[in-house]
């Protein structure tokens, strides 16, 4: 790792030959790190807590090899679209299907979680990073432009905003896809965590929601109140990796999760403007080199708070839109918000 300059280190070298900046802004008692490849906060520290508030590696190079987007932006659509295909203005379009050959997942095999931003702006507390989607890529229609821009701030405040432009009509719906872990323990299931959902929406086998949205009421996906992480549904351990829904679309900033350490102190309140937030528990963790402070990155080891519009959106009636049309911008808001008791 060497310093290219004041502003910006280069810490690795994509298979392509470019070159990974990484920058660090601090303020609010947090110290981020921010690299280029895939927007990714790669690492996430609170004073007076040592260990790392989220999933990542040291080196760039575990980043492209073992990483199941960590940290990263995930787009042009987040999450999933059901056998990659949908219809827009009449138009059919068959997308990428990078997850088992049957499901488009997070935008594609080489979304924007797996390529290089630039750096439009660093500042001591603030960065701001931008990719160009193009026209056809993976399918989508149109150049659609993603602006990431992230700020430490306030007490305890990292706050992410996502703004998407295109030229053409298409779908657009990014997120930021950290995995937390707010005590440094090898899982995270020594957490409660509270969402402000009523409803949630069920998937079928390939975990594309089905169209129906279900009450969380009597059910094991009801965290209306703080609860435990760790629930069963009778004798199984609940598997959490499902759109909880938060409103019918988007709306001003809101408070809609509060998750909790019980070992550490540390607590996390989500404040977005998205209408949904995808609760994945990190079950299907399995990754073979060690990860920050040197843990083991493994089932439960840290889970998503994914806010976004809900999945497959494009294909129910009845979702909130997923469409972006050209002179229109969105600007998709989220403040994580750390304290320590």
């Amino acid at each position: 790792m060497t310093k290219d300059n004041l502003e910006r280190e280069v810490f690795g070298t994509t298979a392509d030959g470019e070159t990974v900046y990484r920058v660090k802004i601090v303020g609010g008692g947090l110290t981020a790190h921010i690299m280029t490849w895939g927007a990714v906060i790669q690492d996430l520290r609170l004073d007076g807590h040592s260990p790392s508030l989220l999933l990542g590696f040291d080196d760039f190079a575990d980043y492209p090899a073992h990483s199941s987007y960590f940290g990263a932006t995930p787009g042009r659509c987040a999450n999933r679209i059901g056998a990659g295909h949908f219809t827009l203005d009449g138009k059919e379009y068959q997308l990428d299907l990078n997850e088992k050959g049957v499901t488009h997942l997070h935008g594609g095999k080489d979304n924007t979680a797996k390529r290089n931003w630039t750096i439009v702006e660093h500042a001591i507390d603030r960065v701001v990073l931008k990719i160009v989607d193009p026209d056809g890529r993976a399918g989508y229609p149109g150049n659609c432009t993603i602006q990431a821009t992230y700020w430490v701030h306030g007490n305890g405040e990292f706050s992410v905003t996502y703004e998407s432009t295109a030229d053409q009509p298409t779908l657009a719906n990014v997120c930021q896809h950290a995995y937390f872990n707010l005590d440094g323990h090898d899982d995270a299931l020594g957490h409660d965590i509270m969402i402000a959902a009523d409803h949630y929406t069920p998937t079928d086998e390939k975990q594309v929601p089905t169209g129906e949205v279900r009450p969380v009421a009597d059910t094991v996906f009801d965290f209306r109140e703080m609860a435990p992480m760790m629930r069963f549904d009778g004798a199984e351990q609940a598997l959490y990796d499902h759109n909880f829904c938060l409103s019918s679309e988007r709306t001003a900033k809101r408070s809609v999760v509060l998750a909790r350490s019980v070992n550490s102190g540390v607590s996390l309140e989500v404040r977005t403007t998205e209408p949904g937030v995808q609760f994945y528990a990190g079950f299907k963790l399995d990754v073979p080199v060690p990860g920050h402070d040197g843990r083991k990155i493994g089932p439960f080891a840290g889970f998503c708070l994914e806010t976004q519009v809900w999945p497959d959106a494009i294909n129910h009636e009845g979702f909130p839109n997923a469409v972006l049309r050209p002179g229109e911008v969105l600007r998709q808001e989220t403040d994580y918000i750390f304290t320590k008791n």
